[in-house]
């Protein structure tokens, strides 16, 4: 994982619970700590993805610096309201995450995968364009028995 130091989410907060001392609730050092509890990370400010969101619908031809920050954050925001590890959703070039409860996959190209353009993307999130009409049309390539993001969006 990239800004570890090489090291997993694991060790990071073994090292977290080490640094925070005896304090109320503190981990004992060296106790490890299900990836589960920790939710996921926020890379995009929530008001700085809601005005690039904003930005990209208003415009006819969005920049790709507003449709790069609206992408990630919408991904972000499926990521944190349906969080799991079933469905792989990619938009590129801008990012990729994994969402909705269910088997989690650990290795190689997982079974569920949705991917789509960010323009196509960000109509979904918003509610402008409707699932099952983006999927009949191509616009959205979805494989696998729990890729149906239908009962997920639109999530603004």
């Amino acid at each position: 994982m990239r800004g570890l130091g090489g090291r997993t989410a694991v060790h990071v907060h073994r090292i977290a619970a080490a640094a925070a001392g005896a304090g109320a609730g503190a981990r004992a050092p060296g106790r490890r700590v299900a990836s589960f509890a920790v939710p996921p990370r926020r890379r995009t400010d929530p008001d700085a993805g809601r005005a690039a969101v904003d930005r990209v619908l208003a415009a006819e031809q969005p920049t790709p610096a507003d449709l790069k920050v609206a992408t990630r954050f919408l991904l972000e925001e499926l990521a944190s309201r349906a969080p799991g590890r079933t469905v792989e959703v990619r938009v590129p070039p801008y990012g990729a995450v994994q969402a909705v409860e269910g088997p989690r996959h650990t290795r190689g190209t997982p079974p569920n995968v949705v991917e789509t353009d960010a323009r196509t993307w960000v109509a979904l999130a918003t509610g402008r364009l409707a699932w099952a009409d983006a999927v009949a049309g191509g616009a959205v390539s979805a494989s696998g028995e729990r890729s149906d993001l239908g009962a997920y969006l639109p999530l603004l």
